[in-house]
């Protein structure tokens, strides 16, 4: 090898020594691309797995799931996780228009996560004061975690499936920070609930 053959690969590798010495320093200075960042919601069963969900449900009987939110936004975000009920009748979230449905949340769960955290929290709910007339059920009340709520939502009898349904749902909202509003993540559970006494 000739001397400028070895002045040329000792360029090359203290050029690569200094970038790769500068490297940590310059990820600070320049954003690098990252992956998408997204939150997850789920709803788990009474043993914390993915099935045992309740379905056929009775007057003042309690329920136990449990409600999940992680976070991937890379960043530290505050979430606010709206529980809703609703008839057969009444709209869920617009998943296409990103846009939650218009009924009043009843309960709300407030949670903070640094990105990579998860959070699992219990959500217990019962009916009381339901009441059958004709081919109607009527649920006057609705107690989540101990609070008791007035919801007065009556379902009709499906005669095809034989019951009459009802959706506890829960809307994942997240806190912008540019904008300084809670916004609607576009993601919600639920869970399809036949009241079982038949007219």
């Amino acid at each position: 090898m000739k001397l400028n053959d070895y002045k040329a690969v000792f360029t090359v590798a203290g050029l690569t020594g200094v970038l790769l010495c500068a490297f940590p320093s310059l990820a600070m200075i320049f954003q690098m691309p990252t992956g998408e960042t997204f939150s997850e919601l789920w709803i788990l069963g009474p043993d914390h797995m993915a099935e045992g969900y309740p379905f056929n449900v009775k007057s003042d009987e309690p329920y136990r799931v449990f409600l999940g939110v992680s976070n991937h936004m890379r960043v530290l975000s505050h979430y606010v996780a709206y529980v809703k009920f609703r008839n057969q009748r009444e709209p869920l979230p617009n998943s296409t228009a990103a846009t939650p449905s218009p009924l009043p949340p009843l309960y709300e769960y407030h949670v903070t996560l640094q990105d990579g955290e998860s959070c699992e929290e219990p959500l217990t709910f019962s009916f009381s004061n339901v009441t059958w007339s004709e081919n109607q059920c009527l649920v006057r009340a609705l107690v989540v975690n101990g609070v008791i709520f007035t919801v007065d939502k009556s379902a009709s009898w499906d005669a095809d499936e034989t019951g009459c349904y009802y959706q506890l749902f829960i809307e994942l909202w997240i806190y912008d920070v540019g904008a300084e509003v809670l916004r609607f993540d576009n993601r919600f559970v639920s869970l399809r609930l036949n009241m079982t006494s038949s007219p």
